[in-house]
């Protein structure tokens, strides 16, 4: 199907104080721009400029693809973007003829796996040091902030965890959460591995990724302001920590899988 007469929208939850929370959003908006698939990019954001409410007056296209750049499903793609710009299910007939077409959060997509495993064996490669067999020596560690109010988030990073397990890639593949168990201050007990991975399931880098994750594995440098020396060395162990798992450029591959899914899934509720 071809997407040239119609625009596509990410919807990302922005801050007023931490402009890396939306760095992403625009990042995979202008690459997905350049690519001429659509009639028109645009972005929007709850805590940002242009927010939710705004956005679709300033797309003309008869059709709108809408995506939510989000982690998990929750309380944000559930409820507030919906509300916000006026759906009322995967397809919404707007009182103007046109059709805006609801998409899954891009976290949700299966291809988030490929792109995990990428940005996982990518944070080596750029180091001075490399795993010389990852399946006999390394665990891949994805970390998540967990909550007791949803449990989405969770679920979907155990999903993926099975799944890179099943492809036999590493010695092991873990969980750890924030505020939840297993926690990632005990990763050193968790994982038996001499070699770890540490991919943050986030969609940006900000307090969680480059403040909180940092203290709570024991790296004592400023990632923020220095990034991280990779890896990180301690009595028998070495660590590579990666940057949140939004911030990699395949997830505009991701975005428009999105897109091709809901084709899939929907066009036949399309006249």
């Amino acid at each position: 199907m071809s997407h040239s007469d119609a625009a596509l929208v990410l919807a990302g939850h922005g801050s007023t104080l931490n402009a890396d929370s939306s760095a992403p959003t625009f990042q995979h908006a202008e690459a997905i721009r350049q690519r001429g698939l659509f009639s028109a990019v645009q972005v929007c954001f709850w805590k940002e400029e242009p927010n939710f409410r705004q956005v679709l007056r300033s797309v003309e296209a008869r059709r709108i693809y809408v995506v939510p750049n989000f982690i998990s499903s929750g309380y944000f793609t559930e409820q507030v973007i919906p509300r916000e710009l006026g759906l009322n299910g995967p397809v919404t007939r707007m009182p103007d003829g046109r059709e805006i077409y609801y998409c899954e959060p891009v976290g949700l997509h299966p291809s988030m796996t490929r792109t995990l495993l990428h940005r996982a064996a990518e944070v080596v490669e750029k180091s001075p040091e490399q795993i010389e067999d990852p399946r006999a020596t390394a665990c891949l560690l994805i970390c998540g902030h967990g909550t007791s109010l949803n449990d989405n988030s969770t679920r979907i990073i155990q999903q993926r965890v099975a799944e890179i397990r099943a492809k036999g890639l590493y010695a092991d593949c873990q969980l750890a959460l924030m505020e939840q168990k297993p926690y990632i201050k005990d990763w050193r007990t968790l994982i038996a591995c001499p070699d770890v991975v540490v991919v943050p399931y986030f969609i940006s880098d900000g307090l969680h990724s480059f403040e909180d994750i940092p203290v709570l594995l024991g790296l004592t440098e400023n990632v923020r302001e220095q990034g991280v020396c990779n890896p990180h060395i301690e009595p028998g162990r070495r660590l590579w920590y990666a940057t949140a798992i939004g911030t990699e450029p395949l997830m505009a591959e991701v975005i428009l899988a999105q897109v091709e899914k809901f084709d899939h899934e929907h066009l036949y509720t399309i006249s």
